[in-house]
């Protein structure tokens, strides 16, 4: 007989922040639905269906569910709207080929289902521990993608048994996980454009098994955000600028992927932050009240050292971020963006700092060089700035120097 796996989750705090009108939280929140617990999935009455969630269960999945794989013509109308504004900026992925990643048979010619599903990466804070210390998003301490695509390859090899063609796909351009979590009942959109599983929030990595097979489909979440609106008053740049849309031109962890000059807009805002931003996440109620709280993996790496990475070679930064994306493998950006962090969080008067941003306001490169006055501007150690640099970037920091920084940025 198949069992639907629960786990129970309790809020921190709960007796002083839960209101005494359930199953909503108080209305400082928004009236935001309260789930007790976590379900795996939601049983689709079909035998065989269920077995194979239950499977994906069993491999290590948190959220498992169900759908047809027909167009994805709502992304796909979303994706396409989002490019005419130019919100995108000049991010790939699923957007370089709309049509393909919306379209489930690109994938697997025959395809008739997807199933979808979510592992959580809900761990908890962890203190800085460095001198310097920059902030990873909670997704990237360590390769969540690596277990999650195990677990799928489980479903996919007993589909494959079963004389069905089958594929996993996770953190892969060729579907749009979001929009396929979304209709396999994984969970809601959010405010904050993220899947938000019912009784756990956010904190989830997505994939899916694309197969041949035809498969019943699960239910599709009602939305669970109410009036809430802590995301999009949350947001440090204000990115999201509706609910569920969000401009890459101002969202922190898109730029820290980006390559070229770091917007100077939005360089005190970045804080510590070294890659990803958690914020729209970690202020949602479904998310920080209701998560499945998971143990870090063993190497999971919630800071860097960032002074300590400021003096590595190209070859050892990139292997101490190797499961980060970083645009053309260039370590430069890394360097780019520890700088900015070193601005920001630098100790005031530290004679390491200040060797650090005296050697990069020399470096060959005139884009670090840059950001290495930024830097030093922001610690003000003017003394450092060379102001005879004739290098158009250069030039362009020095006529447009930011205060000093009196306090940590956060």
């Amino acid at each position: 007989m198949l069992r639907t796996t629960q786990w129970s989750l309790t809020s921190p705090n709960s007796a002083r922040s839960r209101c005494s009108l359930k199953p909503v939280w108080c209305l400082r929140f928004g009236t935001v639905p309260q789930a007790e617990r976590l379900e795996a999935f939601q049983p689709t009455g079909d035998p065989y269906t269920d077995e194979l969630l239950s499977l994906g269960i069993e491999a290590g999945l948190h959220r498992i569910g169900c759908t047809d794989a027909s167009p994805l013509i709502e992304a796909r109308t979303a994706i396409e709207q989002r490019i005419d504004g130019g919100l995108q900026d000049e991010m790939q992925f699923t957007f370089r080929n709309p049509n393909r990643s919306t379209t489930p048979n690109d994938a697997l010619d025959g395809a008739r289902s997807i199933i979808v599903a979510g592992l959580s990466y809900a761990t908890p804070d962890v203190e800085p521990p460095f001198a310097v210390s920059g902030r990873v998003a909670k997704y990237s301490w360590v390769e969540y993608y690596e277990p999650l695509r195990r677990a799928l390859t489980v479903v996919r090899d007993r589909l494959r048994s079963d004389g069905h063609r089958a594929l996993v796909f996770a953190d892969d351009n060729s579907i749009v996980d979001r929009a396929v979590a979304h209709r396999a009942g994984i969970g809601w959109y959010g405010k904050n454009a993220n899947i938000l599983v019912p009784g756990a929030g956010s904190f989830f990595v997505l994939g899916s098994v694309v197969t041949t097979a035809k498969l019943a489909t699960s239910s599709i979440v009602d939305d669970g955000c109410g009036v809430c609106r802590r995301c999009l008053d949350g947001c440090p740049t204000q990115a999201i600028i509706e609910p569920g849309v969000v401009d890459a031109r101002r969202c922190l962890a898109w730029l820290l992927q980006k390559p070229g000059v770091f917007d100077r807009r939005f360089r005190v805002a970045l804080g510590d932050r070294m890659y990803g931003c958690d914020d729209c996440q970690e202020v949602c109620p479904p998310t920080t009240r209701r998560q499945l709280r998971v143990t870090p993996p063993e190497g999971a790496r919630p800071w860097v050292d960032v002074e300590a990475l400021l003096e590595m070679t190209d070859e050892e930064l990139l292997d101490s971020v190797d499961w980060w994306y970083v645009a053309q493998r260039n370590p430069d950006w890394v360097r780019r963006n520890a700088l900015i962090v070193l601005g920001n969080v630098g100790e005031l008067g530290s004679p390491r700092v200040r060797e650090i941003v005296a050697t990069y306001l020399e470096h060959p490169d005139p884009m670090l060089r840059a950001h290495a006055v930024w830097a030093a501007a922001r610690l003000g150690l003017h003394e450092l700035i060379p102001i005879h640099d004739t290098a158009p970037l250069v030039i362009e920091e020095l006529r447009d120097l930011p205060e000093v920084r009196t306090t940590r940025a956060n």
